[in-house]
């Protein structure tokens, strides 16, 4: 069942919102506070450390995965056309286990989503908003996105809108 720590899902939209106005008022132009990079732990039987409990994907790594798009739009962008990895791809690479992917952010927020939805949706950890790079100021590093557009009666709920996490540092394989 999915998860939420630290913000209850009738906030988000209103918390997301002041933090990107706050963090777009104070960053530098250019500047990405957190690198591309994504670390993966929980259920899953590749990994890349000397104890054999993360894998790291570092900046390089995400960019030479396959690249997906998908065209849509999320409470707080217009349709956009997202890009970066499909979380099936991932999932793969790091030999996933689990039934769910628990999904921390830089902001402390936590989902859990279920494995399924990777190739049920199409899911992708975007890294580009229409050809951009994301930015912490915009939803960066890593934003997970859905094809909402594609699914409304099923994408555009309030339960559903707390999947698209944001500032992705983590996923944990349950």
């Amino acid at each position: 069942m999915p998860t939420t720590a630290n913000r209850g899902k009738p906030c988000r939209a209103v918390a997301g919102a002041f933090c990107v106005a706050f963090a777009a008022a104070f960053a530098a132009p250019g500047v990405q506070a957190a690198p591309l990079a994504l670390d993966v732990t929980g259920q899953i039987t590749k990994t890349t450390n000397a104890e054999h409990t993360v894998y790291h994907f570092g900046e390089e790594q995400l960019l030479n995965l396959p690249a997906h798009s998908i065209s849509t739009g999320t409470p707080w962008t217009k349709k956009s056309v997202f890009t970066g990895p499909s979380l099936a791809d991932i999932l793969k690479t790091v030999g996933a286990r689990g039934q769910s992917v628990e999904v921390h952010s830089f902001d402390d927020y936590t989902y859990t989503v279920p494995a399924s939805d990777a190739d049920r949706y199409g899911v992708i950890l975007a890294y580009s908003m229409n050809g951009k790079r994301l930015q912490v100021s915009d939803f960066g590093p890593l934003f997970l996105i859905y094809p909402r557009d594609q699914y409304p009666d099923e994408l555009s709920t309030a339960g559903a809108t707390a999947k698209f996490v944001w500032q992705i540092k983590s996923l944990v394989i349950k």
